[in-house]
């Protein structure tokens, strides 16, 4: 399964991915320069518990317990979606909302909540139907006792008022280590295994794709491409046939040459969790994650091609900033379809029906759930969702 870590920027979402999963997800040189996340990350954890101990410290990642030094046994593996939190990267955490089973919502304790990322990052996930959400109130270690009371009161409130009564909120320091025990056993208990769809034909959404030739490797020790995403539905094998829309100029049908996950070959593999695909595709064109947003799928599968698109459009009453004013024709809006960001033209309005021409061809399906933003004070914003036709 997928479990997303969203919130606003600099509440402390890398660092408490990496203190569960062991390892740091921004790996780009401007990510570790700047000191924020830029593409989305990625990085996978296993879930153990303690068969002699009691009580949410029996829970951990790592096999040895930490209370009697005995073995753990498996739980549960996760893999990790760490989504840009900063104002300008919106299109990137959107486009992968798509991918996630469940989320972990992180929200600093010492600022005022909820923040504006935090309500688009939110909204993000109510619009794609994330109804388990646990929810982390982070950095404890910067306020008092009182301050974060009264945090986590305002945390409760906003969590209430979007109809999330149920969501657990759980105090955690990730710079600390504190109560990362206690965040793993929520996430077990509130977010459930989704039921998987293996048997329908296969849907992988790319969101990473990348050229793992080394600078002066020889010509015959090439290897082809590597496209990275998630199983929607279905399953796929090892020299199996698959198309892969858009394609470059055109669809193309290729050849799966290895699968992958966090260094593990398979040889078959079903939805849940994210898969790594190598392929003989020229590097050239994968390499910088070029290939974000295309379609992996089988003949029975193969998603409906255009460059206009009729959607029913619903926006986001609690989004203020970007619906003051109402959509009109000529005006440039963003959809975020599967895991592509397109650029597209409002050229007709007929109450909630949007006519929307897009810069470049975008691949869907029938009834699809897409995101809109729209442009405000030069900054893309959310603003609503739409379904497609």
């Amino acid at each position: 399964m997928n479990i997303g870590v969203v919130g606003h920027v600099d509440h402390g979402k890398t660092t408490l991915t990496s203190k569960i999963t062991g390892q740091a997800t921004d790996r780009y040189s401007d990510e570790i320069k700047q000191g924020i996340s830029i593409k989305l990350g990625y990085a996978d954890a296993c879930f153990y518990k303690c068969k002699t101990c009691k009580g949410i410290q029996a829970y951990g990642v790592t096999k040895k317990c930490q209370l009697c030094g005995g073995e753990r046994e498996l739980i549960r593996k996760v893999s990790f979606v760490d989504a840009p939190g900063h104002e300008t990267l919106m299109a990137v955490m959107l486009s992968g909302a798509t991918l996630l089973n469940g989320a972990i919502l992180v929200i600093a304790a010492n600022e005022e909540c909820p923040q504006p990322r935090t309500i688009e990052h939110f909204s993000a996930l109510k619009m794609h139907g994330i109804k388990h959400v646990v929810v982390a109130q982070n950095k404890i270690d910067l306020v008092t006792k009182e301050e974060a009371i009264e945090n986590y009161k305002k945390i409760r409130k906003f969590l209430d008022d979007e109809g999330y009564k149920d969501v657990p909120i759980i105090p955690t320091s990730a710079h600390f280590d504190i109560n990362i025990d206690a965040l793993i056993y929520a996430m077990l208990e509130y977010i459930p295994v989704p039921e998987l769809d293996i048997t329908s034909p296969l849907k992988m959404r790319v969101v990473r794709s990348f050229d793992i030739n080394k600078p002066g490797s020889k010509v015959e020790s090439l290897k082809g491409g590597v496209l990275g995403g998630a199983i929607i539905c279905g399953t796929i094998c090892e020299k199996q046939k698959v198309w892969l829309y858009p394609g470059i100029t055109k669809p193309i049908e290729l050849t799966v040459e290895s699968l992958n996950s966090n260094g593990v070959p398979f040889k078959k593999v079903h939805a849940g969790g994210l898969i790594a695909i190598g392929t003989k595709l020229d590097p050239f064109y994968v390499s910088g994650d070029q290939m974000i947003g295309q379609l992996i799928c089988e003949e029975g599968s193969k998603p409906l091609m255009t460059q206009e698109l009729e959607v029913k459009y619903s926006k986001i009453e609690r989004l203020l900033e970007s619906n003051k004013e109402p959509l009109r024709c000529g005006e440039n809006i963003v959809l975020i379809i599967g895991t592509a960001a397109h650029l597209g033209t409002i050229q007709k309005i007929k109450g909630d029906i949007l006519l929307v021409t897009l810069k470049n061809q975008a691949v869907y399906y029938k009834g699809e759930k897409i995101a809109i933003s729209r442009l405000v004070n030069g900054r893309w914003r959310l603003s609503g969702y739409a379904e497609t036709r």
